[in-house]
């Protein structure tokens, strides 16, 4: 077994901050993979991060007007994200936390779905069996990786890996970050997914800050050594290029996939916006680092590589004005948007009929009933 993330000075990549391609000895197995995807593929990859870009601005101006209880700003981190979701197949599933629109939109999310988690208006989230495997997001910190750990040794006790049908045999993808990466439960899901061998990929995101701690102070050793010594395969990836995110997410993937057990992927990259909206950022960290790492966007970056492979700007600003038409939908459905009823509640706890919640939903009726129709 390589372990690859102990074995390198910085991360890997496939593009450099300028969008140039990085050839190396390391990178050659890599360039192979990520030569899988077309020109179309990548122009689709760089299509879900603006429009993912412009929804998330103006989810944040959504929320500083008061018509959002919360957000949760991807801004930097759409590279590795949009890598890893291209990465998945079809029949594999994925649980995020609550940062991954990106992926969460290319699995069949749709925004007003992700708006309306944040707005209060949804009970939990979506329907999985409506996207592509995607699962609701996760608001309590790393409860996600145990959910995927199970979801993926059920797979694994069902026999769905390991039978060499790439287009039937099912991974699971879990997402989180460098905070999540100090609770106890996604060490948790390190240690069963190793052991029962389960067709797991964690997708860790170091963007460097636990809403106000360091990552540096979260762990004294690197956080992409870690899985190391769970015994998980390891890749330390910049996080802010989409194509390394995807061939290693894909590699990884296949090789869950065919029963080959788990791996994770660390991605270095940068939570350029707040935590969330309640956060201000300028309290612990300074501007001269948050410009360091604009100059690594992944948006630019990709739309720098297109360039060089023929794409004409034409192309990328029709992208710009289809992801400002998709935000003023998006202003415009939050605005018109109603509440849900209030025993919507009881309606997604169970799937076969629950006497004690059917009493619970009718007692509130009635309670509410109480109160005449003022």
């Amino acid at each position: 077994m390589t372990l690859l993330a102990t074995e390198r000075a910085e991360p890997l990549r496939l593009l450099d901050a300028e969008g140039a391609l990085v050839h190396d000895a390391d990178t050659e197995r890599w360039h192979a993979i990520a030569d899988e995807l077309t020109i179309d593929d990548r122009i689709a990859m760089q299509r879900a991060m603006v429009l993912t870009r412009a929804v998330d601005m103006e989810a944040r101006n959504l929320q500083r007007q008061g018509k959002l209880g919360l957000w949760v700003p991807s801004v930097g981190q759409e590279g590795g994200q949009v890598g890893v979701a291209f990465a998945m197949r079809d029949q594999d599933t994925v649980f995020p936390s609550y940062r991954e629109h990106v992926i969460a939109h290319v699995r069949g999310v749709e925004w007003m779905q992700i708006i309306d988690v944040f707005r209060g208006a949804r009970h939990g989230g979506w329907d999985p069996a409506d996207t592509r495997g995607c699962r609701i997001y996760s608001l309590v910190i790393a409860t996600q990786a145990l959910h995927a750990n199970g979801y993926a040794m059920g797979i694994r006790m069902d026999g769905a890996v390991g039978t060499g049908d790439v287009t039937a045999d099912e991974a699971v993808l879990v997402c989180y970050g460098d905070g999540a990466s100090s609770q106890g439960d996604a060490s948790e899901s390190l240690v069963f997914s190793k052991t029962f061998d389960a067709p797991l990929v964690t997708y860790m995101q170091d963007n460097k800050w636990a809403i106000s701690v360091p990552s540096s102070t979260q762990s004294s050793t690197p956080l992409h050594l870690r899985a190391a010594g769970f015994g998980h395969r390891s890749h330390w990836i910049d996080g802010n290029d989409p194509l390394i995110a995807f061939a290693v997410g894909r590699a990884e993937l296949d090789a869950a996939r065919a029963g080959e057990g788990p791996g994770y992927i660390a991605a270095d990259t940068y939570r350029i916006g707040a935590h969330t909206t309640s956060d201000d950022p300028t309290r612990y960290r300074t501007s001269a680092e948050e410009e360091s790492w604009q100059r690594r966007d992944p948006i630019a970056r990709l739309a720098a590589h297109l360039r060089e492979q023929g794409v004409e700007d034409a192309l990328l600003v029709a992208l710009d004005e289809e992801a400002a038409d998709t935000a003023a939908d998006v202003r415009r459905g939050t605005l018109a948007g109603g509440s849900p009823a209030s025993d919507m509640i009881f309606d997604h706890v169970y799937t076969d009929p629950h006497a004690p919640l059917a009493e619970q939903k009718l007692a509130l009726a009635e309670f509410e009933q109480s109160f005449g129709e003022a």
